[in-house]
């Protein structure tokens, strides 16, 4: 199936010479709109040109596979140095030059691949400049961490709304660019035999994993301010939450879609310190402890590994928990949403009550690194004993469909076009940060776990002992 053509514009990345650009947007990029007659303008403050920006690109897409790239490099790829305290103006002429250069029509995607801390003033300085005024579009584009706790995600919306209406800004989380991420509502709202027990009277509890086998490496000096709560639970186990827990909206389109993920935020109460367990990865599988790293401080409490509760106070979930996990240098990398579902009401296959299995039917969504689902279902052994096995019905995308496309490549696909159904909205930020406010103020016990395994003991307390966390899959 062919793609839809892009529309011809200017994609104009700051920090452009970072980790992100190279590892992630410029592979993605090219993949997309190689094709097509987009522009890359590169901005950083590195003493760079066009040429040895070119080189940098050409490199960087080397290594993703894309050995074929100088043609596109040489003529579709520019840089702009852009020194930390300078205006933005010479930015807006250098756009222009290049915009009338390529006879583009004044679309325009600025994305911030950036740290948080330069959010504030880099917007403040193409506001001003004017960048988001053109001939055609113009959309900012901001990567997670969106503040710090709420008032300062507060405060950096209202800096972005000085500029931009919130119909241009698309807030990207990686995550929601996933195959099996964006296929969560069409598994739950075209398929009505799961949607009819998608409720409190038939889920017994959800359990959303996102743990990492990698350590935290050369992050140290940023991941030591922010911790695992700020860093994954509030943006990625958030959303997933949110997909999960939603009422089908009355269309597809953006607008109604993100008004449901925002009721779920407000349907929830902020979660409870005793519902929490935090932890702190010690040496372990070959991998250094988290206080012995560059950047961080040798008596860190900053938590690896958040496990904790929560509930989500309307008609459909009321009672049912929400079980969310998340770690550094755990014992596999995986992203994972298990449904468990209540047993049947009357033990019928076992000899005695206390025999029968506390789960029966589990659904496994898998969102990396095998994308597809499993569902766990109870059949019979052969034989003249009523004895019952669990087996798995299983769908992987891969197999069936090839190839599934990067989530940023998909994520991008979607800005140049205009669609923000998968993009954060400002009242989702701020409704998040409220339901996580206690764990962020509180002064929780952090314990120690060894790295390469699945968290702290004192978890399992509080996740409980179904057989999808007692394994860790």
């Amino acid at each position: 199936m062919k793609s839809r053509p892009l529309e011809r514009h200017l994609f104009v990345v700051f920090g452009a010479t970072g980790d992100l650009t190279s590892r992630k947007l410029l592979p993605a990029l090219y993949h997309l709109v190689h094709e097509s007659r987009v522009v890359l303008l590169g901005v950083g403050s590195s003493d760079m040109d066009d040429a040895s920006f070119r080189a940098h690109a050409r490199d960087a897409l080397s290594r993703a596979g894309y050995g074929n790239a100088d043609a596109w490099c040489d003529e579709r790829v520019h840089f702009h140095r852009q020194p930390r305290e300078a205006a933005y103006e010479k930015l807006a002429e250098r756009i222009g030059q290049v915009e009338k250069q390529h006879e583009l029509p004044g679309n325009r995607v600025l994305y911030l691949a950036l740290p948080p801390s330069t959010f504030p003033k880099t917007i403040e300085g193409v506001g001003k400049a004017g960048l988001q005024h053109s001939p055609g579009w113009s959309r900012l584009v901001v990567e997670k961490p969106f503040g710090h706790d709420a008032e300062s995600a507060r405060v950096l919306n209202d800096t972005v709304h000085r500029y931009f209406e919130e119909s241009q800004v698309y807030r990207i989380d990686h995550y929601l660019g996933k195959e099996t991420v964006q296929n969560l509502l069409v598994f739950r709202f075209a398929n009505p035999l799961f949607e009819a027990s998608w409720n409190r009277d038939r889920v017994d509890r959800v359990e959303i994993t996102v743990a990492e086998a990698i350590d935290i490496g050369r992050r140290g000096g940023y991941y030591d301010g922010a911790g695992a709560v700020r860093d994954m639970i509030q943006s990625h186990l958030a959303q997933l939450l949110t997909l999960v827990a939603m009422e089908p909206p009355i269309s597809m389109k953006a607008p109604t879609v993100r008004d449901e993920k925002v009721k779920v935020l407000r349907s929830m109460r902020p979660v409870r310190p005793e519902d929490t367990v935090l932890g702190q990865y010690t040496t372990g599988a070959g991998i250094p402890a988290y206080r012995s790293l560059d950047g961080v401080d040798a008596d860190s409490t900053t938590p690896t590994y958040a496990a904790m509760k929560l509930f989500v106070d309307n008609w459909r979930w009321q009672g049912v928990p929400f079980y969310l996990r998340t770690g550094k240098a755990m014992a596999e990398r995986t992203t994972q949403i298990a449904v468990a579902f209540r047993p049947p009401p009357v033990c019928l296959f076992h000899g005695i009550a206390e025999d029968c299995p506390e789960y029966s039917d589990v659904l496994y969504l898998n969102i990396q690194p095998d994308e597809g689902f499993r569902l766990e279902i109870e059949v019979k052994e052969p034989g003249e004993t009523p004895r019952l096995r669990t087996v798995p019905l299983r769908f992987d995308y891969a197999e069936a469909f090839g190839e599934v496309p990067e989530a940023y490549e998909a994520l991008l696909r979607d800005i140049i076009e205009g669609d923000q159904t998968h993009f954060v909205r400002s009242d989702w930020v701020e409704e998040s940060w409220r339901i996580f406010a206690p764990i962020l103020d509180a002064e929780l016990p952090v314990h120690e776990y060894p790295a390469g395994s699945w968290g702290p003991t004192a978890a399992r307390d509080l996740l409980g002992d179904a057989p999808n966390w007692a394994t860790g899959s």
